[in-house]
């Protein structure tokens, strides 16, 4: 059997599996597309081998799952895909409702840190899908990820919108990240030949995703809303790196979430063998 390996079906990851098309990884690889919630939630079923998972499910899950060394969603710095999007700034917040997109968890727990610690305010949060105008209707801010948020910065209209990849690097100095890729346990300790091989082949599209941003941004735009301009920007500000400097603000991130209580303990990062 293929492994089973899931695919975001944001922008954001979009030129990494690119070119694992580019490449014919994927005719060895059965590929799922889903939101970052659903695919966390597809995993631990074990109806997926491999995926890319919110952060902050990653240390809630630590027990059940390994990563994938050096792949990741991250920024350093300005990511323009996870927004908080306000009608009014965010100090004068207090504790009034702020709607959650209910599409990625690392983002709505990073959106509670930036608020309480750099702005000093504690509003009501509540989860909810990414409709906008629905979300105001209830809220005076709403926070959106993926191409729900692009399309909102790259029209702003008449709001104010806080990147929370800036506000993270105003906030800590460190890098952050969004999503990593996991493995169960289970299926690394049997088939570790074929977590060997999607590791390479995505070890071998970030290389290649380096190397062809402009022709990715080219490509795409032609099926999306967005001109290859603006995804070219895009992409040039997403890392998919996950070295030492990116682990080390993840674990400042999951201590962070620990202390305002999104999470019952800091996890160890334990990664998956491969040569």
């Amino acid at each position: 059997m293929r492994p089973r390996v899931g695919h975001i079906q944001f922008l954001n990851s979009l030129p990494l599996y690119h070119m694992l098309l580019k490449d014919g990884s994927l005719i060895d690889i059965d590929l799922c597309k889903d939101t970052p919630v659903e695919l966390c939630n597809r995993l631990l079923q074990g109806r997926l081998d491999i995926s890319p998972v919110p952060a902050i499910e990653y240390a809630r899950h630590a027990d059940e799952l390994k990563l994938l060394p050096g792949l990741a969603v991250a920024s350093d710095g300005p990511v323009m895909s996870i927004v908080l999007v306000t009608k009014a700034p965010l100090e004068e917040l207090g504790d009034r409702p702020v709607a959650l997109t209910n599409t990625s968890r690392t983002s709505q727990v990073l959106a509670k840190i930036v608020l309480k610690e750099k702005y000093g305010v504690q509003p009501e949060f509540f989860s909810c899908p990414p409709d906008l105008p629905e979300m105001f209707r209830e809220a005076d801010a709403a926070l959106l990820i993926g191409d729900d948020a692009l399309r909102v910065f790259a029209k702003p209209g008449k709001y104010l919108l806080y990147d929370l990849g800036s506000e993270w690097k105003d906030l800590t100095g460190d890098r952050m990240v969004y999503a990593v890729w996991a493995v169960r346990n289970e299926y690394a300790a049997a088939e570790a030949a074929k977590v060997q091989f999607v590791w390479d082949a995505f070890q071998r599209s970030i290389r290649m995703t380096l190397d062809h941003v402009k022709q990715i941004a080219r490509d795409s735009a032609r099926w999306e809303t967005f001109s290859a301009k603006f995804l070219e920007e895009y992409f040039r500000t997403l890392r998919f790196a996950f070295d030492e400097p990116y682990q080390q603000g993840l674990m400042r991130y999951y201590r962070m979430a620990a202390e305002i209580g999104e999470l019952e303990k800091v996890p160890e990062l334990d990664f998956v063998s491969v040569q």
